[in-house]
């Protein structure tokens, strides 16, 4: 595998039925026995059905109050964190409680500040600010141990939720984890643009994701993200971490989860790629290596507690 650095010396393991291959960072029981035990059938519950549950709110002291749905259960439990400019309503967080439900285990959806159903100014919103969303949720809401499955943004939070938060987050999974990719992405901008964006305040970033076909983010936004960067470094995260990542994905490549992979301090890493999968990993077979990756860490981790 050209481009995996130093990962190279990882174990490359191809699972052609399904289009995916997984890189290890660790010895562990892995994906290949859950594979082998899975149905090859599509679960009764892909076809995520719409809870017609209200929406609750978390008030916060001088903070925004944030839309939730939870399902109490059993755990560890299971919450997600989702994507830039996503709701708590999308394809994989509606598939994910579904499975929850299926196996009675608790889940928290919500959404960010300023996003969906949630208080707040998408202006004024930073990477900062939706830590601290994610905090809250762990903080208020979850009980008990928590697996965290981070989407895009998402996948940058939930590492800084695992720093912070090391004895209530027991596992991470990552879709297309977009770790310092504001950051990365506005510093790969020639120069001439980034004066001109730093002049205007504004920096109108190209998306095929966006009605208008670019999502205005303020310069600040871009400053203030700096001080959460991850990738400079060891990243102090010991938990089981699986990252699932696309290899057409056109707005963060795959390599940058095999960087994450190699940052993290955690013995118990793997890297799953998807050959023909996108950015947004929401189509069936997507859904289902998801659903399956969940599984497993909750096996995994019901073994080690037994």
């Amino acid at each position: 595998m050209a481009g995996l650095g130093k990962a190279a010396v990882a174990a490359w393991e191809p699972y052609r039925r399904w289009g995916w291959a997984a890189v290890s960072f660790g010895v562990h029981r892995g994906l290949g026995a859950l594979l082998a035990r899975k149905p090859e059938r599509a679960p009764r519950w892909l076809p995520a059905c719409r809870q017609k549950s209200s929406v609750s709110f978390l008030s916060r002291p001088d903070l925004p109050n944030l839309a939730y749905k939870r399902l109490k259960g059993k755990s560890p439990g299971i919450i997600f964190i989702p994507g830039y400019i996503s709701n708590m309503n999308g394809t994989k967080a509606l598939a994910i409680e579904e499975f929850c439900k299926s196996l009675g285990h608790a889940y928290i959806r919500f959404d960010y500040s300023g996003i969906g159903n949630s208080d707040g100014n998408l202006e004024e919103c930073t990477v900062g600010k939706w830590r601290k969303d994610v905090l809250s949720v762990i903080d208020e809401l979850a009980v008990g141990p928590q697996i965290l499955v981070g989407s895009s943004l998402g996948g940058w939070l939930m590492l800084h939720a695992a720093i912070a938060r090391p004895q209530k987050v027991v596992a991470l999974i990552g879709i297309a984890a977009a770790v310092d990719s504001l950051v990365t992405q506005f510093n790969q901008l020639p120069i001439e643009t980034k004066k001109e964006i730093e002049m205007k305040g504004v920096w109108s970033m190209p998306s095929k994701y966006s009605e208008e076909g670019v999502y205005r983010v303020q310069y600040s936004v871009v400053k203030e993200a700096e001080h959460h960067c991850l990738l400079h470094s060891p990243i102090p995260v010991s938990c089981p971490v699986r990252l699932l990542h696309g290899m057409k994905d056109d707005i963060i490549p795959w390599q940058t989860s095999v960087q994450v992979a190699d940052r993290i301090v955690s013995t118990d890493v793997d890297v799953i790629l998807r050959k023909h999968s996108n950015h947004r990993m929401k189509e069936k077979a997507d859904l289902q290596l998801l659903v399956y990756t969940i599984d497993d860490l909750i096996d995994k981790l019901s073994t080690v507690v037994n």
